[in-house]
């Protein structure tokens, strides 16, 4: 199966956004919390790897997934937050702790913002969808990590409500550098629904290995859930 690949085309690593200066979140993000899989169990599903979200260089906090049945579901308990773009929508939820993740490529979006929504609801289809720019080979959904300032929920005038998940009208671009480069969480060494992702010394790449096993999957690969 061709290697799958959410790149976008890199800005200067500055964190700086509408003329202010994204600064580390307020207060630190709760203890990770147990997350599921953005996807059913008992299926196939191919990884291309953890990358950093505009996969060359930042904080690796990204890794695409491609499941079989093609459906993105929620793998812990949240409240969505759609951002908006020219192009269309891309959806972001909001979990306690100030955890955040993203799912950019979506089609078929069938939540709202607002939405609050549990383990196994369903987010939308694996696609190439770019509404807000990049680039994208092979459907899958851009599986992202995220820390947001809990201080900053209503709004921080810092950035203008950028720590406080408000993302409307970004291209991909700033949120893949700048934003990033403020609030990304590494994947590397972080489970999901019973597998641990560790990060390469590479983009695209890491292993995936199921914590009650230890059987273990060099990324990109497939593995089943």
């Amino acid at each position: 199966m061709t290697k799958l690949r959410a790149q976008f085309a890199g800005l200067g690593a500055a964190a700086v956004l509408v003329g202010v200066i994204l600064s580390a979140p307020a207060s630190a993000a709760g203890a990770f919390p147990a997350f599921g899989l953005p996807f059913d169990t008992g299926q196939s599903v191919y990884s291309a790897g953890i990358h950093s979200d505009n996969g060359t260089s930042g904080v690796k906090n990204a890794i695409d997934f491609s499941p079989a049945d093609k459906t993105v579901r929620v793998p812990l308990a949240g409240t969505v937050r759609i951002q908006h773009c020219d192009g269309g929508d891309w959806v972001t939820v909001d979990h306690d702790g100030g955890w955040r993740t993203g799912y950019y490529h979506l089609e078929g979006i069938s939540v709202t913002d607002g939405q609050r929504v549990v383990p196994g609801d369903t987010l939308g289809r694996t696609g190439n969808a770019l509404p807000c720019g990049g680039s994208s080979t092979g459907a899958h959904v851009h599986f992202t990590l995220w820390t947001l300032p809990t201080a900053a929920k209503g709004g921080d005038s810092r950035d203008f409500g950028v720590g406080a998940g408000d993302w409307n009208g970004m291209s991909y671009d700033e949120v893949s550098t700048k934003v990033a480069e403020a609030y990304g969480e590494a994947i590397d060494g972080k489970t999901f629904g019973g597998w641990q992702f560790t990060a390469g010394a590479d983009q695209y790449s890491g292993t995936a290995t199921e914590v009650a096993s230890r059987s273990v999957v060099s990324l990109p690969g497939r593995f089943r859930v």
